[in-house]
């Protein structure tokens, strides 16, 4: 009983997180396909770091350019997508360090955009 609730709510948070995934490679640009599979978005954040511009600091830090915090993404993506359904809450954890990049590289792609903004 309590390994069947363990194992329903890391299912139900693999499926978030790729919805999330999902969403974060189509505001990157890219053509989500439906129902989504973990190296499929990857191929999809690889793509976008490739043609991401390349800016440094911002809410990463120093050293975090957008195109290494999307290659870290692509990263977690890739282990999570070779560890399967093998360990389901390690494989979780690498979809939410995905996420978190990700997350990252956008405020810092969108940051300079906003500067410019509120500048004028």
């Amino acid at each position: 009983m309590i390994n069947r609730d363990i194992s329903s709510r890391l299912a139900a948070g693999h499926g978030r997180r790729v919805t999330q995934l999902a969403g974060a490679a189509a505001r990157w640009g890219g053509q989500v396909p439906d129902d989504p599979g973990i190296t499929e978005l990857a191929d999809l954040l690889e793509a976008a770091a490739t043609n991401a511009p390349d800016r440094p600091g911002g809410p990463g830090g120093p050293g975090h350019t957008t195109r290494a915090l999307l290659a870290g993404a692509v990263e977690d993506l890739r282990a999570a997508a070779r560890l399967g359904g093998l360990l389901p809450a390690v494989t979780l954890w690498h979809l939410q360090r995905a996420i978190d990049q990700e997350h990252t590289a956008h405020q810092q792609h969108t940051a300079p955009a906003q500067r410019q903004e509120h500048r004028r």
